[in-house]
């Protein structure tokens, strides 16, 4: 069955592809950008796949912008909107680690909000959460985004209790590690005010933990994974993806169970 399907942050990376893709299996999309250009962006390329889909600017922080998601009917509202960045936790600028929650916590929640109360008048309706492993698993010198994907863990189950007695349903997709440009990004960020001069934390270090961008997983397997899930009935309440990233995650949770110090 079609759905309607409101997604942010469809300007880039997965959630770009996830519109795109969700629009090409019949699905009519909202698809909102941070910035005009995005929007530009994706509006031409829809355009020459055949697509109709109503793409406009909407930035999350922006009380303004988000005014218009009372203006829309739709059956999903997928909270897709994020930004990144890394750094030792025991030394990141404070204003940085707000900016990130600002966005993805914050701002993610104030999105939220008026579809969760669309759906609660209507008796149905799902939220999705584009979470992260990050949001399950911790990794040296990702902690500013890891802390507010761990946020987003806590806001999705408890959202997911209080407003199932309305019918509507919450749920998260965790993808794991994918070459959209999205991590790689993040951790250069970090370079902008470090200092080998003035931090204690050893560039060696975090540039060991960077190898790891290398072997990311290429975005149109999650894509897929997205097209599948998001428009579903029903599935569990957390998608993490792929299995080997779930197994790992497991994995993970039990030995931080049995982990002395």
């Amino acid at each position: 069955m079609s759905k309607t399907i409101f997604i942010t942050g469809a300007g880039s990376g997965l959630g770009k592809g996830a519109a795109l893709g969700l629009a090409k299996k019949g699905h009519s999309i909202i698809a909102t950008t941070e910035t005009t250009s995005q929007k530009t962006a994706l509006l031409e390329e829809s355009k020459n796949l055949g697509l109709d889909i109503d793409v406009f600017k909407l930035d999350i922080t922006n009380e303004r912008d988000l005014e218009q998601i009372e203006k829309y009917d739709f059956d999903i509202f997928v909270a897709n909107a994020a930004i990144n960045e890394g750094g030792p936790l025991a030394e990141v600028p404070m204003d940085r680690v707000r900016a990130l929650f600002e966005v993805n916590v914050f701002a993610t929640l104030a999105s939220v909000q008026p579809a969760a109360k669309k759906f609660v008048e209507k008796r149905s309706g799902k939220i999705i959460f584009l979470s992260s492993m990050a949001g399950i698993s911790a990794t040296p010198y990702v902690g500013p985004y890891t802390a507010t994907k761990h946020a987003i863990e806590g806001i999705a189950q408890t959202m997911q209790s209080e407003l199932q007695e309305f019918g509507v349903k919450v749920a998260t997709i965790n993808p794991g590690a994918y070459a959209t440009g999205f991590n790689d990004r993040s951790a250069e960020e970090k370079y902008k005010w470090y200092d080998p001069e003035k931090n204690f934390t050893k560039k060696e270090d975090m540039k060991k933990q960077e190898e790891q961008l290398k072997n990311q997983y290429d975005p149109k397997d999650m894509i897929e994974k997205m097209v599948e899930i998001i428009p579903a009935e029903e599935h569990h309440f957390r998608t993490v993806h792929p299995q080997e990233v779930e197994e790992q995650l497991k994995k993970t949770e039990k030995e931080r169970w049995e982990m002395m110090i």
